[in-house]
């Protein structure tokens, strides 16, 4: 059960998603450390003057502070707890893209600590390590989610991968060392496996088998409905 957000709280946090409301306000989607994401409305928020226009946006560490008991909280104050990231171009995408994850697979009220610790991590690392950064927090968002991968076992008799060899990943189960390829499985070379169990991935081999391994495994629990950061992606990729 996750921790149920009470008649007024304060948390650090972030906006993952903002909308307008009505003439002047905003309902935001936020995301905090303690108390996990829920919806608030931020009123006034878009008027001219308002000094929240610059800070209640994606990417901008927030100390926040709400009231009210329904689905929608009303946002009481929300300051500045760090710079702002200076994302552009595909980095803002992918950041992008985290905020998806969250907003798509969190259930509301839902804190996750260790997650948020690792979004903040992910977030640091763009542009300079992207790819890096974003399998790793697919990774421990998996986790969070009770939905960890076996990465350094065999799925059937628990032997350990070896770094020279080829597996099959079979995603509700884990890898299975093969001797032939196979071009209808998920093969991924052990030492990518390893590599990604450790936090590594510090080359073109294990950051490529990450990526395809992150992707298949997520599918499974974001449904049929695509990724709209993937579609705005391939549009400007022509991929």
């Amino acid at each position: 059960m996750g921790a149920r957000v009470s008649a007024g709280g304060a948390d650090l946090g972030y906006v993952l998603h903002a909308y307008p409301y009505r003439e002047t306000s905003l309902i935001l989607q936020l995301w905090t450390r303690r108390h996990g994401r829920f919806a608030a409305v931020a009123k006034g928020a878009r008027r001219p003057r308002s000094a929240s226009r610059a800070v209640l946006v994606p990417f901008q560490p927030l100390e926040l502070s709400w009231f009210g008991r329904g689905e929608v909280k009303t946002l009481k104050a929300g300051e500045p707890a760090g710079p702002a990231l200076p994302l552009a171009g595909p980095a803002l995408l992918s950041a992008f893209y985290l905020n998806e994850l969250l907003l798509r697979l969190l259930q509301r009220l839902d804190p996750h600590p260790e997650l948020y610790a690792a979004y903040g991590r992910a977030l640091a690392a763009l542009p300079d390590a992207t790819e890096r950064g974003l399998r790793l927090f697919e990774k421990a968002l998996l986790n969070e989610l009770g939905y960890g991968l076996l990465l350094d076992h065999e799925a059937h008799g628990g032997a350990p991968v070896e770094p020279q060899a080829w597996y099959a990943y079979e995603l509700e189960s884990g890898p299975l060392r093969v001797e032939e390829h196979s071009p209808d499985r998920l093969l991924l070379a052990g030492s990518s496996l390893l590599s990604l169990a450790a936090d590594e991935l510090r080359d073109a081999q294990s950051l490529a088998d990450a990526k395809r391994l992150m992707r298949a495994a997520l599918s499974l629990y974001l449904g049929e409905r695509e990724l709209k950061t993937r579609e705005v992606f391939a549009a400007l990729t022509g991929r």
